[in-house]
């Protein structure tokens, strides 16, 4: 959400509302909107910034921002926000993840709500008793269970605009919280939309009117799930594969939504509760769920929600906090008794079922965080005067610092990085012999598949020499709040073709190719590219792969020139390069391995080298080459190249690495490795540049490259080299082997070695 706050260069018209900021909010902060206000401004997950000085931020706000006579405009503007706000969340909310998930989430989305609520509940029945300290008015004691039983409940929106904020939103914590917040979402908010209408029951008189009251929501909520969600379902399969919605059904959608919320707000009933429900009718995910995703997100969230939150927060007078008023004492009583009792509650089935003390401790943090809808809901009470302004304003504050606290606390006590350190080997180079390669293969899009298919082909998997397979799909999370991960060897056969239907078919083929010396498990997950390495690393950690295969995120035509660049995929490369369980090789393909035939089966000779200079990077490199010498049609050269004053440093490991370095290259000379056979020569540079030379009179004479990434090692045959380097995750050979001015037209394997933790 953009900042609300700027300065004009020239005046406009005050119908446009661009209003010229004054000095003075400057000099002394600003109530703004996520990050980059004036001052020392620091953003919290749940959209609100505070500034140095909240209460004169505020009455600036009021006198200049937002003057009485466009405050109307101003807060129609905020509650259509709003509406979109949680239309989007009952359209991201996939009701089928909810149906699925464990007895742990379950039960901890439940206490999650209970445990707080039963608590608040007595201990509020408790200091009401309490005649002689708390002397209540009748209204007041009526209206309390309502004001403290709305701070129980957990907003899975909250919880996951605060997991991208940690960025924890792919991690085992993360997942566990965004399901469980939405168990607990759903339960609290059919509770409160079901309590309204109670509450309006009792209001009115007659049989009557209490059926209509009751129909007018029971009727509409039976017919969005059981009427309009079909209709969703039918306009999902008249819609054709990798084919957007017709705007015509999408329109309609959108008028549907508009005419519930007028509808509902004219018969008197909350319309945000029938705004939700009628969300949760749509169907997550693609291709209708991310299409209207798409439509409404960035002007929702970038524009309207923002004033929401501006006019919200505004209304909160913090001198009107009065602790010598019972019912305000109270409300802070209670309120600090169901954030202990949430964390407590909420960390009980999570030691059950054997999770980590700090890890469950943090769970219950990140779920007991408050942010926009407990803002609305206490809005709410103020406009009805359920709430009074102390009471307002103490609620408001409340959230602030739990808000403001919470991100804090769990960034200090968890980090997920440090589930994936290496503290054993998982690599190539120590694999037993004839003990199983497991490979993880990361798949964007379907162009990724041959060139992974037959670097696997190449590698020659036997009976002797068996390959193990984990084939990861990643698509971009659009149109759901949760990310999803599936593993096609668990789901049934329906579920498992909606995604990934290609690289299934494409990797069982290959399978059958090899029958008996490969063995595959594809899954599928479904997230934000920036936390896509979570679920690689993950996958890679728990099957104990030795090697992770990614594309490059840069692909090219058939002429050389750029066909397509990723810079999301960059990103995530280099995320995985510093976190990675494991082994990592980036394939950069712009050569004979994206063709779709087989480069083993075609008939034709393939010829491999390995540009060899020395270190744990080279050494796996050179081990995963090896394997490939074991087929006949598959020719391997091993290039190493010395500086020409025979300093055969490789800058990072001293004599150690040179002793290590020989002894892997001693088998080499002049050997056969398998049916293949190995030719290995020596080439004497004195520098960067001649290296550079001989790179471009070789690289037209093979069919793959494979190098080390010898990241930030400086040694002189590359020296001068990592001056004009452009992507520093292919280390300085590759690339420069990846560079126009070598015009390599092989295809192009940079080995990372596990970076183990001593």
């Amino acid at each position: 959400m953009a900042g609300m706050a700027g300065n004009t260069t020239s005046p406009v018209p005050q119908s446009q509302m661009c209003i010229e900021l004054p000095p003075e909010i400057h000099s002394q902060g600003i109530i703004g909107l996520r990050k980059g206000g004036p001052g020392m401004n620091f953003s919290l997950p749940t959209g609100i910034v505070l500034g140095p000085s909240l209460l004169g931020a505020s009455e600036l706000f009021k006198k200049h921002i937002f003057p009485r006579k466009n405050k109307t405009i101003i807060e129609v503007l905020g509650e259509i926000g709003y509406e979109l706000f949680l239309f989007l969340v009952g359209v991201r909310m996939d009701l089928e993840l909810i149906r699925k998930s464990g007895r742990k989430v379950v039960f901890t989305g439940i206490l999650c709500l209970l445990a707080p609520l039963i608590t608040s509940m007595v201990l509020q029945k408790l200091l009401m008793t309490m005649t002689t300290v708390f002397k209540l008015t009748k209204d007041q004691m009526y209206k309390l269970p309502y004001i403290t039983s709305s701070y129980c409940m957990t907003s899975s929106p909250v919880i996951v605009l605060l997991l991208e904020e940690l960025n924890l939103l792919n991690s085992e914590i993360g997942r566990l919280a965004v399901a469980a917040s939405s168990i607990s979402e759903l339960f609290s908010t059919l509770g409160i939309g079901f309590s309204a209408v109670l509450y309006r029951m009792a209001k009115v008189k007659g049989v009557v009117a209490t059926l209509l009251v009751f129909t007018a929501v029971v009727g509409p909520t039976l017919a969005f799930l059981f009427i309009f969600r079909p209709m969703m379902f039918w306009v999902i399969r008249q819609t054709p594969q990798n084919k957007p919605v017709k705007k015509g059904y999408v329109n309609t959608i959108l008028v549907v939504m508009l005419s519930v919320a007028i509808l509902s707000h004219y018969y008197g009933h909350t319309f945000h509760f029938m705004i939700f429900i009628l969300g949760l009718s749509v169907p997550a995910g693609q291709p209708l769920g991310s299409t209207i995703e798409e439509l409404l997100h960035v002007f929702t969230s970038q524009v309207l929600l923002p004033i929401y939150v501006t006019v919200y927060s505004m209304r909160a007078n913090f001198r009107m906090v009065n602790f010598s008023d019972p019912a305000t004492v109270i409300t802070a009583i209670v309120i600090v008794s169901i954030f202990v009792t949430k964390v407590i509650g909420t960390m009980v089935a999570p030691l059950y079922w054997k999770m980590p003390l700090n890890d469950a401790f943090v769970l219950a943090l990140i779920l007991s965080s408050k942010g926009i809808v407990q803002v609305s809901i206490y809005g709410r009470f103020k406009n009805d005067q359920t709430a009074s302004e102390s009471i307002y304003a103490l609620a408001l504050a409340s959230i602030l610092v739990t808000a403001t606290l919470v991100p804090l606390i769990v960034k200090r006590l968890y980090d997920p990085a440090k589930r994936y350190a290496a503290y054993e080997r998982r690599d190539i180079m120590h694999l037993k012999p004839n003990a199983e390669l497991k490979i993880l293969a990361c798949i964007h899009r379907s162009g990724n598949i041959p060139a992974i298919i037959n670097l696997l082909d190449a590698a020659c998997p036997s009976k002797e020499n068996p390959i193990a397979i984990y084939v990861l799909h990643l698509m971009e999370l659009i149109g759901r709040s949760s990310p999803v991960f599936i593993s096609h060897q668990m789901q049934t056969k329906s579920i498992s073709n909606a995604y990934s239907d290609n690289v299934v078919l494409y990797f069982n083929e290959f399978v059958r190719e090899n029958l008996g010396a490969v063995t595959l498990n594809v899954f599928t997950a479904i997230s934000r590219p920036k936390y896509m390495q979570e679920d690689i690393c993950t996958l890679a950690m728990d099957n104990l792969t030795s090697l992770i295969v990614l594309p490059f995120h840069r692909t090219w035509t058939i002429d050389g020139s750029i066909d397509s660049e990723d810079n999301a995929i960059r990103a995530l490369n280099r995320n995985v390069l510093e976190r990675s369980p494991c082994s990592v090789g980036i394939l950069v393909d712009c050569g004979h391995l994206g063709r779709s035939t087989s480069v083993v089966a075609s008939g034709r000779s393939f010829s491999v080298v390995v540009i060899f200079f020395g270190g744990a990077d080279d050494r796996e490199a050179l081990t995963f080459a090896k394997r490939m010498a074991c087929e006949s049609m598959i020719s391997l050269s091993v290039i190493r190249i010395v500086a020409m004053n025979n300093g055969l440093s490789t800058g990072g490991g001293g004599e150690w690495d040179k002793i290590l370095d020989n002894e892997m290259l001693k088998e080499l000379k002049h050997s056969q490795v398998g049916e293949g056979s190995v030719k290995f020569s020596e080439e004497v540079v004195k520098d960067g540049p001649q290296t550079t030379v001989l790179l471009k009179s070789v690289v037209d004479d093979y069919d793959l490259i494979i190098v080390g990434r010898r990241f930030q090692v400086e040694c002189s045959q590359t020296a001068g080299l990592n001056e004009w380097s452009d992507f520093p995750e292919l280390g300085t050979i590759g690339d420069l082997l990846a560079s126009p001015d070598v015009n390599c037209k092989a295809s192009i394997l940079v080995i990372k070695h596990q970076q183990q933790i001593t």
